[in-house]
Formats: C-alpha cells, structure tokens, sequence
C-alpha cells in the first residue's frame, strides 16, 4: 500500500484499487520486493563469495539494459531529492525490477563458464540498489518470499 502511494507524483490523486496494490506482477511494491527476494535466491543459489571486482563481461542484450539502468541509479536519487518526489525512486525500483526479470527469463544466470562472474555481480548489484531503493521509501526488502 505504501508503495502504491509512494509511486504516485505528490501533485496527482488516484484511485485505490487494494486487488492491484497486493499483485505480485505490474508495478506493484510487492514485485519490487518479490524481484530482490529472487535476486537473493540466485545469489544464494550460486554459494560463493560474490566478486565484485570481477571484471564485467556481459554478452547479452539483456545483462546491458540492466547495467545501464544501474548505472541510472545515483542520478535517480538526486533527482527525488531535488524534487522532494519519492515516486521517482519507486517508478526506477519497478523499471528496474522489469528489466531484471527480462534478464533472469532469457539468460542462464547460474552456468558454469567464463561469463558466470560477472552475470553474479550483475544480480548482487540489482540486489543491492533493489535494497537500497526499498529502504529509502520505508519498505523492507525480504530475502524470501
């Protein structure tokens, strides 16, 4: 519910519909949250230490349109401070929360080859800014759901 008022511009009204707000597909908070507990599934799948240093290969369309929104992020918050606008923070948390499930649908994230690294930090980091963005509006982040 909390995210529902948060993703709405301050200057707009809305309608509270209580079956959208709880779906865990759409731009819905329970998605967003849903997206970092699979994030936290695969990286737990995978059982090692994460290298963040690992030098970043990544091959697919996919892996690219999730980095380059990551890369959005700092710019993000800076922008919802300058406009006192939490929406803009829980509009990028549900964009990039589609992005990543696009990724995790067409790529094979936990194969073993040259690649496994850096598709790894790729999650860690969705993880993490999912983490961050969600605690920022007040929301609690779960590992599993």
């Amino acid at each position: 519910v909390v995210f529902h008022d948060l993703k709405t511009e301050r200057m707009n009204s809305f309608d509270f519909n209580l079956e959208e707000i709880v779906q865990f597909e759409g731009e819905t908070g329970p998605y967003v949250q849903y997206t970092h507990a699979r994030s936290r599934s695969i990286l737990s799948k995978y059982g090692q230490e994460v290298d963040l240093s690992a030098e970043f290969d990544l091959s697919d369309d996919y892996a690219w349109e999730v980095a380059k929104k990551l890369a959005d992020y700092p710019r993000i918050i800076r922008q919802a401070g300058d406009r006192y606008e939490p929406s803009v923070v829980a509009k990028y948390l549900v964009q990039l929360a589609q992005l990543f499930n696009k990724y995790y649908a067409n790529s094979r994230i936990l194969d073993q080859d040259a690649g496994t690294a850096s598709r790894i930090a790729l999650v860690a980091a969705v993880a993490q800014v999912l983490k961050d963005g969600l605690h920022l509006l007040g929301l609690h982040a779960p590992d599993k759901m």
